[in-house]
């Protein structure tokens, strides 16, 4: 069995006590009956690939008003699922792979959005659920054949196709944890070896939402150390055109989960659990400008 998947069930079978309302009985026996790995892809796609699958185990059993139930964004379970399938398919043509559902009329990810839950809301959650799968296995197998560099554009950032599915792979699994939450449930995070790529991208993206923020970070330098499994430390310069880092200004500790959900926008930057030392008021700009990059 896929780790990622195994480790899935087992943390939903951890707690005897099934709250009222929980969908975990169904889910479990939704996840075993009709479980799947994910499309074969590379290695370097792998932390969205895992997340495709865990996602995907918990909308198996999903029952009727569960997908009309509003998860985030005023958006039901059936839309929210539209919308990662709209994103997934605005990466896949800036990189050639096959493109589902309506025909691509923008590349803004909001209006592109609105096609999609549009088209899907024609169609039963059933159809939209494999829609979204097969839209994602389908970038999937694209991938494997492409070198980590090869250069994509999506929310008009231009960067190398390693960092974007990094990015994909990180809202799959934020909203993944939307809908978990909505439905009482409880989701384990992705195994170590997907964590630490996600969080390393976290970590490099800092200077970005500082820049986009409003923020200049240039001449600055953070230590910023994520702890937990998967976490690690970085040296970072906070300005956008800076490569080398120098001696630390601010440091910053957290728990590396929280901190990548914090990029991903969930979470109070002014209430984040952290330990900052140094420049507190840099340290504190950091934490505030994190999520500025996040989107619906």
């Amino acid at each position: 069995m896929d780790p990622v998947e195994r480790l899935y069930l087992d943390a939903m079978m951890e707690d005897p006590q099934v709250p009222v309302g929980s969908l975990r009985p169904q889910l479990l026996a939704g996840a075993r009956a009709r479980r799947r790995p994910a499309a074969p892809t590379a290695s370097w796609a792998e932390p969205y690939a895992g997340r495709v699958a865990a996602m995907d185990a918990l909308l198996a059993s999903a029952a009727d008003d569960d997908w009309s139930r509003v998860i985030v964004e005023g958006w039901t379970l059936q839309e929210l699922v539209a919308h990662l399938t709209a994103k997934d398919g605005i990466l896949a043509a800036s990189v050639g792979a096959p493109v589902l559902g309506p025909p691509i009329g923008t590349v803004d990810s909001l209006e592109r959005t609105h096609e999609v839950q549009a088209y899907e809301r024609t169609r039963s959650p059933e159809q939209t659920r494999r829609d979204w799968r097969a839209q994602a296995d389908a970038l999937c197998r694209h991938l494997a054949d492409l070198p980590p560099t090869t250069p994509a554009t999506l929310d008009g950032l231009d960067t190398v196709v390693s960092d974007h599915i990094l990015a994909r792979g990180l809202e799959t699994w934020v909203h993944a944890d939307d809908a978990a939450r909505t439905a009482r449930m409880r989701l384990p995070a992705p195994i170590p070896d997907h964590i630490r790529p996600t969080a390393d991208l976290c970590a490099r993206l800092l200077p970005w939402t500082m820049l986009f923020s409003g923020m200049d970070g240039s001449g600055r330098t953070l230590h910023l150390t994520l702890t937990g499994d998967g976490g690690g430390e970085w040296r970072l310069p906070l300005g956008v055109q800076e490569t080398e880092p120098g001696t630390p200004d601010a440091r910053i500790v957290a728990d590396v989960v929280q901190f990548c959900f914090l990029l991903g926008g969930r979470g109070d930057p002014g209430d984040f659990p952290a330990e900052l030392d140094g420049d507190l008021g840099l340290a504190r700009d950091v934490l505030v400008a994190a999520p500025a990059l996040s989107g619906p």
